[in-house]
C-alpha cells in the first residue's frame, strides 16, 4: 500500500469545511473541473551533486496529495526527465511507481535516449498525442539524442492539429521555448503562426527554463512556464503549474510552490 504521508494539519486544513454539513450550515462548492492536470519539469534525475531521489519522493508525495486533497487526472512530465545518462531513464520511471496517476512525458535536451528506447519505455514516440474529455493534448519532440535544442517537426503538428480541430480546446506541451524570450529559447517563428492561426489552441506549456514560473503571449496564446522540481538552478522554490478546465470551456491556471502552498501568477482563459 502507498504512503501518502499528508500531515493531520494539512488533512484537516482541507476536510474541515464538509464536517461542519452536519450543523445545518449551507455550503457552497466551486463545480468541480472537467479536467484538472499538472504540467511539472526538470526533475534532472541522476544529477550530479543534487538530491534527486529525494526530489523525486518529494515530488510523488505532492502529486498524490493533490489527488487526495483536491482531484486530479494526470500529469504531464515537461522535459529534462534524466540528466543526459540514458541508462537512467529505468531508475527515473522507477522513482514514479508510487503515483497515483497517470503520467505523460515529453522528451528535453538532457534525455539524451535514442527513440527506439524511449518508445519501448513509454509505449508511444517523441511525438505523441492524446485526448480526455474532448480536449486534445499534444507532446511535442524539441530534442535529439544528442541534447541538441530544436523546433518541433512542423509537418506532424500541422497534421496533429487538424486531427483536432472539432476538439473543445487543445492543450500543447514542448520543453524548449519556441522564441528568444528566454536565455535557453529557440526561435520557431513558423510554429508561433501555427499556433497563433489554431482557433481551439488554447494555450503551450514549456519546461527548460528553470528560472521561469509565468506566462508570455504572442498571436493571443499564452505561453506558460513551471520553473523546476529539481536540478541544480532556477528557482528559489520548486514547484509545479496547475490546470483547471471548466464544463463550459473555461480554464485557469497557477503556479504552485509545493514547499510554501501559495499560488503564484494565476491566469484565466476562455
Amino acid at each position: 500500500m502507498t504512503s501518502l504521508n499528508i500531515s493531520r494539519r494539512k488533512w484537516l486544513k482541507t476536510a474541515a469545511p464538509l464536517l461542519v454539513a452536519g450543523s445545518g450550515t449551507t455550503l457552497n462548492f466551486a463545480p468541480k473541473p472537467l479536467i484538472r492536470f499538472i504540467v511539472a519539469s526538470d526533475g534532472h534525475f541522476g544529477q550530479p551533486n543534487t538530491p534527486f531521489e529525494q526530489n523525486h519522493k518529494t515530488f510523488v508525495n505532492w502529486i498524490n496529495q493533490e489527488k487526495f486533497q483536491k482531484g486530479l487526472d494526470f500529469v504531464i512530465l515537461n522535459g529534462d526527465l534524466i540528466h543526459d545518462d540514458p541508462t537512467l531513464l529505468y531508475d527515473f520511471k522507477t522513482s514514479l511507481k508510487p503515483l497515483l496517476v497517470p503520467y505523460y512525458v515529453t522528451r528535453g535536451n538532457h534525455d539524451k535516449v535514442a527513440l527506439d528506447v524511449w518508445k519501448s519505455t513509454w509505449g508511444y514516440p517523441t511525438n505523441h498525442s492524446f485526448t480526455w474529455a474532448r480536449h486534445a493534448f499534444l507532446l511535442l519532440d524539441t530534442s535529439n539524442e544528442a541534447g541538441k535544442y530544436l523546433c518541433p517537426d512542423i509537418d506532424w503538428v500541422k497534421q496533429e492539429l487538424k486531427k483536432y480541430e472539432d476538439e473543445k480546446g487543445i492543450f500543447v506541451f514542448m520543453h524548449i521555448t519556441p522564441a528568444r524570450w528566454t536565455t535557453h529559447g529557440v526561435d520557431c517563428k513558423e510554429l508561433r503562426e501555427l499556433f497563433a492561426a489554431t482557433p481551439n489552441l488554447k494555450a503551450i506549456f514549456h519546461g527548460h527554463d528553470h528560472d521561469q514560473d509565468s506566462v508570455k503571449t504572442e498571436g493571443g496564446k499564452p505561453y506558460f512556464f513551471d520553473a523546476h522540481f529539481g536540478g541544480s538552478w532556477g528557482t528559489t522554490y520548486k514547484g509545479y503549474r496547475v490546470v483547471e478546465v471548466a464544463e463550459d470551456g473555461t480554464w485557469s491556471s497557477y503556479q504552485f510552490n509545493a514547499s510554501a502552498d501559495p499560488k503564484i501568477n494565476s491566469f484565466e482563459g476562455k
